[in-house]
């Protein structure tokens, strides 16, 4: 028994991690709210719009600072209130309704382009709304208090969410933690040999930002601990976790900085030197990134976080081997690659962390994993999560456009047969429909088997004479376990719905198997349209796509590379090849995230070594970087034929051919090594003097920080080809490498 209440105790701490519990509770509040209220009071029907705003605004789970959220809550009730009068004004004119569909279908495009956490929840609310005051007979003469109703529900469902933060003011710790890690970030810009004032500069610089990581972490385990004994909310352990974690980073990354200033003091470390930057980059940005998921909890921050963090870890590794065999395995080369291994060894438990106090870890969509630097980070998470630019990403721009026509057939088959529920075709169709085919798929079986099963026990209960206090218990019953399940599992929360739209038709008029056979009607036409839909506009997975652009990607930089080698070579200059090649590498690349990102968004089934993948297109996309610097440095008639540069170029070249070969088939290990282990034999030495030009500091510096890239995707592909052997499809190389 003992054991029972135990195991009990444990999983009830692990669901108070998770938003679920927190979520379903304020939608029923939400909801119930102003149902009771328009019951109690007698209130006209509006009372359906401020419950159906408020649940939808309750619902949604926001993170950030408090104002940002504030913000955030009141545009999207703004939002909904605009659908509920929009759909009244046009529900008795097809064209109209046609035109206010369209307006409505493109603005959910922009809200999904501003923010793929929070732009579907609105859109798919406001047109909800939409099509409930499109199905009402009087909605134009009433269309001012069906505005004000929704308004007022969405104001309600501020107030649900606003009420809850000062007994959950999670933030306000979460910014501190997030401040030891932003303080470790700027001990590690500090440490970086290659770009940093003298020596003494250098070690009053490291001491200042010691002392501020100090400072930090002090701070934050001063807040922690009384936080943690007053309730000991299981949260503030993982916040503990992290704070900790960024102590024991710091003291690693102190006494790396003691032996890396011990190897400096080596006659040949600035020819090593450059070879430390992608490592140095890389701590920082990871650093940075793990702060921004503290504070944001979004699975996207959290995401990219993850790449950080396995791209670290192949850097580290890629940089020992280098150093080592440069230094002839010297001991303080030795000293040195022992504490990066152990550097290394602490970053399964951080991103353990990181998941664990994250919300909606496991949720997959399309996130962009394109890792870019972060010199700079300000806490506006909310605002970070804002896509402000003007390009719109295709898929987004086809799922838009097959909603919009669907949608738009669906409104006119409801508005020309006058069924008073026929808008359960179009929301059918909204809910179902989904950027990709298998998530849509996925969703339309989940939805239509959901269906049945609520359909079938919403059958026994119209047998049963319900009084009114148990129907509105059932209601809100149905109505938290279909927010509990939502994001769990689909299926469930679609027969908790089910069972909800029987019972509140039940509180106002009493429902026949007429009303249960044409809601699984609509149901089965409108999943039955999405998947037609979804199947027509994408035919293939992103997964089998994706293979053929890296391929295509790797290739281009070899192209570029080999051109730059034989222009330093010559003494050439930047001229339209150069420039060619170099914008063929930058499409390339492009072309690469893009289809990254929508692989993002396939079932997990799809998406074997989506980390690896993720890891080798930043890779190829920091060598272009690199070699753009050599290409801007080409100076004409200054030409470098030097033994150590045509032996890069060599290895290089054929490092990123076997990289590009090794996407149709399982690379092979022996050749990965012999690969790894010339690269890391491969000795730059920078000319020194007042002599040398910028030309070859350039080329010496870039090179060598392309060295530690390359040995780091080599071992991504070897780690690809371990975990999922093969990494990609073997027939998909092979195929176009073009966008469906």
């Amino acid at each position: 028994m003992t054991g029972l209440i135990s195991r009990w105790r444990d999983r009830i701490e692990r669901e108070r991690l998770q938003p679920d519990l927190a979520r379903a509770a304020r939608a029923t509040v939400g909801f119930m709210g102003p149902m009771l209220a328009a019951y109690a009071w007698q209130l006209p029907v509006e009372g359906m719009f401020a419950a159906i705003a408020a649940q939808n605004v309750g619902m949604v789970d926001v993170r950030g600072s408090y104002p940002l959220r504030l913000g955030l809550l009141l545009f999207m009730a703004a939002v909904l209130g605009g659908g509920a009068w929009l759909g009244s004004v046009a529900g008795a004119d097809l064209p109209l309704a046609l035109a206010a569909t369209l307006v409505l279908m493109l603005a959910g495009g922009v809200w999904r382009h501003l923010s793929a956490e929070y732009g579907p929840s609105l859109a798919t609310a406001s047109f909800l709304l939409f099509l409930i005051a499109l199905a009402h007979p009087d909605g134009a003469a009433l269309a001012h208090r069906h505005f004000l109703a929704a308004l007022a529900g969405g104001v309600w469902g501020v107030v649900v969410q606003v009420a809850l933060w000062p007994f959950r003011a999670q933030h306000p710790l979460r910014r501190t933690v997030a401040d030891s890690w932003l303080a470790l970030s700027d001990l590690l810009a500090a440490m970086s040999p290659e770009e940093n004032p003298p020596a003494g500069g250098r070690h009053t610089l490291i001491a200042e930002r010691q002392a501020q990581l100090r400072t930090a972490l002090d701070h934050a385990t001063g807040l922690l601990a009384p936080a943690a004994g007053a309730g000991r909310r299981p949260y503030l352990h993982q916040l503990e976790e992290l704070n900790l974690a960024a102590a024991r980073l710091g003291t690693r990354f102190l006494a790396f900085n003691v032996a890396l200033e011990t190897l400096m003091a080596r006659p040949g470390f600035p020819d090593l030197a450059p070879s430390f930057a992608p490592l140095v980059t890389s701590l920082t940005n990871t650093t940075r990134t793990i702060a921004l998921t503290i504070v944001s909890r979004q699975p996207s921050h959290l995401a990219a976080g993850e790449v950080r963090l396995r791209r670290l870890g192949n850097l580290l590794q890629a940089l020992q081997d280098r150093v080592l065999a440069q230094t002839a395995h010297a001991p303080d080369a030795a000293q040195l690659t022992t504490i990066m291994r152990q550097i290394g060894a602490l970053l399964p438990g951080i991103q353990a962390a990181l998941h664990a106090t994250t919300e909606r870890a496991d949720e997959r969509a399309a996130f962009s994993l394109e890792l870019f630097d972060l010199q700079t980070w300000t806490l506006r998470p909310l605002a970070s999560a804002l896509n402000l630019r003007w390009h719109v990403d295709p898929a987004l721009a086809r799922f838009v456009a097959r909603a919009t026509v669907l949608q738009l057939a669906g409104v006119a088959a409801f508005q020309l047969t006058g069924l008073e529920r026929g808008y359960w075709l179009p929301l059918t169709i909204l809910v179902v429909l989904q950027p990709d085919y298998g998530s849509t798929r996925q969703r339309a079986g989940q939805r239509v088997v959901g269906t049945l099963a609520g359909s079938a026990l919403a059958s026994v209960l119209l047998w049963l004479p319900l009084p009114t206090a148990a129907l509105f218990t059932l209601t809100a019953l149905t109505m938290f376990g279909f927010a509990f399940w939502l994001k769990r599992a689909y299926g469930i929360a679609v027969f908790c719905i089910t069972l909800f739209v029987v019972l509140i038709t039940e509180v106002s008029a009493p429902v026949t198997f007429g009303f249960t056979l044409e809601r699984l009607g609509f149901t089965a036409a409108g999943g039955l349209l999405a998947l037609l839909a979804a199947q027509l506009f994408w035919p293939v997975w992103e997964r089998n796509v994706f293979p053929g652009l890296l391929a295509r990607a790797l290739r281009a930089n070899r192209d570029y590379l080999r051109l730059l080698g034989a222009r330093v070579a010559a003494g050439g200059s930047y001229d339209e090849p150069a420039i060619a090649a170099k914008r063929a590498a930058e499409v390339a690349n492009s072309a690469l995230f893009t289809s990254l990102q929508r692989m993002a968004a396939d079932p997990k089934s799809q998406q074997a070594g989506l980390e690896e993948a993720a890891a080798l297109a930043n890779g190829n996309q920091r060598l272009t970087r690199a070699l753009t610097v050599v290409a801007l440095h080409l100076a004409p008639g200054h030409a470098l034929d030097r033994p150590e540069l045509a032996r890069f170029l060599d290895l290089a070249g054929a490092a990123l051919d076997h990289l590009a070969d090794s996407v149709a088939a399982p690379p092979d290990p022996a050749r990965l090594a012999e690969l790894r282990h010339a690269l890391d034999a491969l000795a730059l030495p920078a000319p020194t003097g007042s002599d040398r030009t910028s030309l070859e500091h350039s080329v010496y510096a870039q090179f060598a920080r392309c060295v530690t890239e390359l040995s780091a995707m080599l071992l991504a592909a070897g780690a690809a080809s371990t975990d999922h052997a093969p990494p990609f499809p073997a027939d998909a190389a092979s195929g176009p490498a073009a966008t469906p």
